[in-house]
């Protein structure tokens, strides 16, 4: 029973989360995703280490939600838009494969041959921000964030699992 509740939230808990999400309006976005960023790459801001990104656009899309936003590094700090004319580099994924993501629960070289995550333009530019992502220490995070990202991960990851085997069970018959 819990099995199969933990599976379904897994499968259909996006798309529970689209509509609100899609409501929350732009600017309150941006203040999350600043202070989130900010918070996430506190030491890599404080080294500079963003500054491949000046003057360029990643775009970052959370396909089952239908969100993106567009992210840059102007004057020393991150910058997070709405619209912009041409993005450099987007990167784009489903909800849960991106929490994986971030906890380390999925690699994203395996999700990109997968089809799971979709990395278009500059390969270069999208190569500097994998390898950023890839610095992150995740020890380095708030304890409160960072259970909640591993505890949401290890619970994405056991739903995925469950609807895989149930798939190789029906596969098998």
């Amino acid at each position: 029973m819990i099995t199969q509740l933990r599976k379904h939230i897994v499968q259909h808990g996006p798309a529970l989360l689209r509509v609100p999400a899609k409501l929350t309006p732009f600017t309150v976005q941006k203040k999350m995703m600043l202070e989130g960023l900010t918070l996430v790459f506190k030491e890599a801001l404080e080294d500079g280490d963003f500054e491949f990104l000046d003057g360029r656009w990643l775009k970052v899309e959370v396909r089952d939600l239908e969100l993106h936003w567009y992210i840059s590094y102007q004057d020393d700090k991150l910058v997070v838009a709405e619209h912009i004319e041409q993005e450099d580099v987007s990167f784009s994924g489903e909800c849960n494969d991106l929490v994986l993501i971030a906890a380390r629960k999925e690699d994203p070289d395996t999700l990109f041959f997968q089809r799971r995550l979709r990395i278009e333009g500059d390969t270069e530019l999208g190569l500097e921000v994998k390898n950023l992502m890839d610095s992150i220490d995740l020890d380095s995070l708030p304890s409160p964030l960072k259970f909640l990202l591993q505890q949401s991960a290890d619970f994405i990851q056991k739903g995925m699992q469950d609807a895989g085997a149930e798939k190789e069970v029906m596969n098998a018959h």
